[in-house]
């Protein structure tokens, strides 16, 4: 069956894969400005944003999105801050995406935002985390989180929209628990969808293997990160989140994670304490086959899926394995 949002199957790469496509996509950005795929991109579907917020096109895999990133770290994926975007009966509440740590807006959601723009969503995704560069999402994420608390504000505004939806990567699916708990964002968020989410935490040699991943990592990580010393196992951060309960009960909260995940370890730490508005997924009950990893769900035919689904329950497709 047909999964809504996706118009073809990719083939899945574990991270391993990933790192070197990672580093030779890397080294193919050139001049500034110029696709590292050779390509003129195709800007059809480009919305308007301001002028300092390029609209990058549609990437089927993260090493060639965070290559575009190199060249063009403000981009914006295609299809996402259409301000002048209006949400209709179908889809009431503008979808904003939240990148993870070592990324950005344009590398974690090239592939997401314009099928969720296609399926009919007003699609937004911020920065946050670091001022300048495509390695953001390193800064305290208290601060982060004050930076998502602004752009749902500006989104909510802009669109006349009640409430928002939520879907984060990594740290983007634990960050926004906090904008819910203590910044207001339990009156403004409806749902929140993380994709391997390091809710409970990860161990050292997690963020490391990330750190590798990402070319330019070690030396981001070398250098101090915050959000990074935030996510460890035991955190001031995460014993402070996860006190008391783990979630607000006006909020909906779907967790996808996958077994192969290499960097939020043991995978099960993403999974939130159960409870009657927490659903826990794992991709590899659904599906024994699909081999995807940290870095690569967010462009994973099957997690995509299960977004469309938890975003919009009353239409959900049974996965396609």
């Amino acid at each position: 069956m047909r999964i809504r949002g996706l118009r073809h199957t990719r083939r899945r790469r574990p991270v391993t894969t990933a790192l070197a496509g990672l580093t030779a996509a890397a080294c193919c950005v050139g001049m500034a400005g110029a696709d590292p795929s050779g390509a003129t991109p195709d800007m059809s579907d480009a919305v308007p944003v301001a002028a300092s917020e390029p609209v990058g096109p549609p990437q089927d895999d993260f090493a060639s999105a965070f290559a575009y990133s190199l060249a063009h770290p403000t981009a914006v994926p295609s299809g996402a801050n259409d301000f002048a975007c209006r949400p209709d009966a179908a889809h009431p509440r503008p979808v904003v995406l939240v990148h993870g740590t070592l990324e950005n807006r344009y590398d974690n959601w090239a592939a997401l935002a314009p099928r969720l723009k296609e399926a009919g969503y007003c699609v937004f995704a911020l920065n946050h985390g670091g001022s300048s560069g495509p390695l953001l999402g390193t800064e305290d994420m208290t601060t982060s989180s004050r930076q998502l608390a602004d752009f749902v504000d500006r989104v909510l505004a802009a669109t006349g929209a009640a409430e928002v939806d939520l879907v984060g990567h990594s740290q983007g699916g634990m960050m926004p628990r906090h904008y819910i708990k203590n910044l207001g964002g339990a009156a403004k968020v409806d749902k929140l969808v993380a994709l391997t989410p390091s809710n409970h935490g990860t161990t050292f040699s997690g963020l490391g293997l990330l750190a590798l991943v990402i070319p330019g990592g070690n030396a981001v990580l070398g250098a101090g990160c915050k959000a990074c010393s935030q996510q460890l196992v035991g955190s001031g951060f995460l014993r402070e989140l996860n006190a008391g309960a783990e979630t607000d009960p006006g909020v909906t909260y779907t967790v996808i994670t996958t077994r192969y995940d290499e960097v939020v370890t043991p995978y099960t730490s993403a999974y939130l304490d159960a409870a009657p508005n927490v659903t826990n997924v794992t991709l590899q009950d659904l599906c024994p086959g699909d081999f995807t990893d940290h870095i690569g769900i967010t462009y994973d035919d099957l997690a995509t899926g299960l977004v469309f689904n938890a975003l919009d329950p009353a239409h959900a497709q049974r996965p396609a394995c």
